[in-house]
Order: C-alpha cells, then structure tokens, then sequence
C-alpha cells in the first residue's frame, strides 16, 4: 500500500477506527495491538506487540497473552467491510463449541485467521509455533482444536493491499 492502512481514510475516519468500533459493538470491548505511539491516537487501548516486525501471529499470540477474556475476536484492522452482526454470529458460535479456534471459510476455500475467534487455550500452542520460528498463522494451528465457519458472503473479506484496490473500494 505504501502507508499504514490502519490511517487510510474511511467514511471520514481512520480504517482502523471503523473497524475497532465494529469489533467492541460485537465483543464489548476492543483493544489494538501495535505501538501505542502510532495507535493510541485513534482512542482505543493499545497493547504494545511483544513482537513488532514478526507478522501477525505475533499480534494474535500477544493479544493472547494479555487478554482476561476466554474467548477474543481477532480482526485485521484492513477490513472495511467488515459487519457487527457477522462478527456477533461468529463470536457467539465460538462461545458453545469446545474449540480453540473458529475460523471463518469463504465459498472459495480461503481460511480467513485475522477474523476468527481464538480462545486463550490456544495460547500455548501458537507460542511454541511462534518460538519455534512459524510466521504464517495458520501453519501454527497444529494441535489445536479449530473448526471452519463456512461464509457465503466474502465482502466481509475484502482485503484491500494496494492504492489501486482502495481507490476502486471507496469510490464504489
């Protein structure tokens, strides 16, 4: 993209604050994980990533390990099109499973791990994964008890990752 996506303009405030105050109408509450110098603008608690520069694996382990809550909605903070209800519906499946993990599916086969429901068990597993050098989330998922959340509406996912993919998103 060639800047921080978490400040791209969005319906008249920053992506990353459209997309935090979805996720604390759906869970309750939210917390941003990156540097509370670079985030703690946008009014929302900042945890500081234990593991700054490592990928996201090391935003969810960290979120992990600072949350109280059994379960956590982790969500890319790049997903415009991302709903309360759908994050709502996700969480609440999560809450009556006995899972670690619930992952959303697209129609098209694609896992989506940064908007799925992490329960803090999988603390332990996605650590060692991480120690032992995996970056790509869901390659840390062995030995977890993950089910798929099967989607048919993959707007919800529109990863926006260039300057040309966000002109043609906000000017339709």
């Amino acid at each position: 993209m060639g800047r921080d996506k978490a400040y791209l303009p969005f319906s008249g405030e920053p992506l990353a604050s459209r997309v935090a105050q979805t996720v604390k109408n759906a869970a309750g509450s939210v917390t941003l994980v990156g540097s509370p110098e670079r985030y703690g603008e946008l009014g929302y608690p900042v945890t500081a990533d234990l593991y700054p520069g490592e990928g996201p694996l090391g935003g969810i382990v960290t979120a992990l390990r600072h949350s109280k809550a059994d379960w956590n909605l982790m969500v890319a903070c790049d997903l415009p099109g991302m709903t309360t209800e759908f994050l709502q519906e996700l969480l609440d499946t999560a809450e009556r499973k006995p899972l670690d993990l619930l992952i959303p599916k697209t129609e098209h086969g694609r896992l989506e791990p940064l908007c799925a429901v992490y329960h803090r068990n999988a603390l332990a597993e996605l650590e060692r994964a991480f120690a032992g050098g995996t970056r790509k989330v869901t390659a840390a998922f062995e030995g977890l008890r993950v089910e798929t959340y099967p989607v048919r509406e993959s707007a919800h996912f529109q990863n926006l990752n260039t300057p040309e993919d966000w002109a043609r998103y906000a000017a339709g």
